[in-house]
């Protein structure tokens, strides 16, 4: 057909929270259309990397044991960072999470077991048979059969406005973007944004981060430049969260610059003592479980100097966490990994030495660590005494030759800037209204949900839930169009 034949709906974005939102519509109007800005090959933007979801189930099964209550997962959420950006809407998005497994198994999901160890996910989360990659290509498959129409290699350049009303969308397909590049206008009588975050906009990043953002790396691809939600901005749409707002994790700092993934993240941490370029330490380790703790490291890295820090440990819990994808250094005392990896080593080796006076001061007068209170599975309340800061569980003695050490970089998962909506996922506007025809779904509104913290598998509920919203809201909009065309 011709592109000036109005599409019902115009989803822009090809990973979870798209994928969702274009399933949903086409389950209600016949002409949909995906735009997938990469290539059908690496399709699914930051879906790729993922593997759980995290949701409320009141009964447990065989892929997730045990209850987690709305409750529960509510307190989770506000404990993270600042809280909810948007108690309305983050309560919303809990209390539909019930409901994605179900949804997410009737459209080609399926799941495996928990992964065991540190990551304490088998409980909350639900992971997916095959990861991000599986998952998507599931959706992908359950679009074809419902017809959904993919465009892959398009990009959004911009996004066309009329009053209240969304217009359509301005997209150049192929390799060629900017100026230089062919562009159409597709019509559309309802269009969804789910195209992402702006993580991989180094000069948008530099900002609000200055100079600091040149070290940040990037776990997904590079068209996650923001270049969506810089349109909406244009056309008056309002902002929703924190201009340093994102999810960020440690990861090792040979990682590439951008699509590193999920393999390239590092779990050492509450088992090590990690210390700046200056050999210092500068937070505490085990503060709380890996889950609702590891996505606050990015940012504590990055406001170190050099945005640069060094995980370091031995060989009595070598084996307590996932291993890095690139092999640590390792050296038959602390001086030798502080030297591989380019630190002092005398400012290391006096680091680790006050960290293991204070583990044996908690022996309550054994001046001895006691390996027997040690349960990485839990909070253990093996803490250090006297230290700042502590390390308030899992402190036990570096001690044990050989040792390791690894150097990390911020690894940005995805920002949190992104645009209001309301419930039903429609754009608000920044004099107070809302868009009739133009809605948002996944990380381009996440900050309506999340503030300066994270949760593990909590993007993907995000994007489930608030995709099913959007998709159901556009394809209504559209047959609003239709009928009073």
């Amino acid at each position: 057909m011709s592109d000036q034949v109005p599409w019902d709906v115009v989803v822009i974005g090809g990973g979870n929270a798209g994928l969702v939102a274009a399933i949903t519509a086409t389950e209600r109007v016949s002409r949909v259309l995906l735009l997938e800005r990469a290539p059908a090959a690496l399709r699914g933007g930051n879906t790729r990397h993922t593997r759980n979801v995290r949701c409320v189930h009141d009964t447990g099964d065989a892929y997730t044991p045990g209850t987690y209550s709305h409750a529960e997962l509510w307190n989770d959420l506000c404990a993270v960072g600042d809280g909810p950006s948007s108690e309305e809407l983050a309560s919303l998005t809990v209390r539909e999470s019930a409901s994605v497994p179900a949804w997410m198994s009737a459209h080609g999901i399926r799941w495996q077991p928990p992964l065991t160890g540190t990551l304490h996910l088998g409980r909350t989360n639900r992971f997916f048979l095959g990861g991000g990659k599986a998952l998507i290509n599931a959706y992908y498959r359950t679009a074809r059969k419902t017809g959904l129409t993919v465009w892959y290699d398009s990009t959004v350049e911009d996004i066309g406005v009329s009053g209240d009303r969304c217009t359509g969308v301005v997209v150049c397909r192929g390799q060629a973007t900017g100026p230089a590049a062919g562009r159409t206008l597709i019509k559309a009588r309802a269009v969804v944004c789910a195209s992402g975050g702006f993580e991989a906009n180094h000069d948008w990043l530099r900002r609000y981060w200055g100079d600091a953002a040149d070290n940040f790396l990037i776990r997904g691809p590079a068209t996650n430049d923001g270049r969506v939600l810089a349109a909406l901005y244009e056309r008056g749409a309002a902002k929703a969260g924190q201009e340093r707002g994102f999810h960020s994790v440690a990861i090792d700092a040979r990682a590439p610059r951008f699509d590193g993934g999920i393999a390239t993240r590092l779990d050492s941490i509450p088992f090590s003592v990690v210390v700046n370029a200056s050999g210092e330490r500068f937070y505490d380790e085990g503060e709380d479980l890996w889950p609702k703790r590891y996505a606050i490291w990015g940012r504590n890295i990055a406001g170190q100097p050099g945005q640069i820090a060094y995980s370091i440990w031995d060989s009595a819990v070598n084996r307590l966490f996932l291993p890095p994808m690139y092999s640590p250094a390792t050296a038959g005392d602390v001086a030798g990994v502080a030297r591989a990896l380019g630190l002092a080593p005398d400012a290391v080796t006096a680091t680790v030495a006050g960290y293991n006076k204070a583990v044996a001061a908690a022996g309550f007068g054994s001046a001895r660590f006691n390996p027997a209170r040690f349960d990485p599975s839990r909070l253990d309340g093996c803490a250090t005494v006297g230290l700042v800061p502590p390390k308030s569980n899992w402190a036990r003695p570096i001690d044990t030759p050989p040792f390791y050490g690894i150097a990390m970089r911020p690894g940005i998962t995805f920002t949190f800037m992104g645009v209001q909506v309301t419930r039903e996922a429609r754009v608000r506007t920044s004099d107070g209204g809302a868009f009739a025809n133009l809605f948002a779904a996944g990380e381009i509104m996440s900050g309506n949900v999340l503030s300066s913290g994270y949760l593990g598998g909590f993007g993907m509920t995000i994007g489930t839930v608030w995709g099913r919203l959007a998709g159901a809201s556009a394809a209504a909009a559209a047959s609003a169009a239709r009928e009073a065309s």
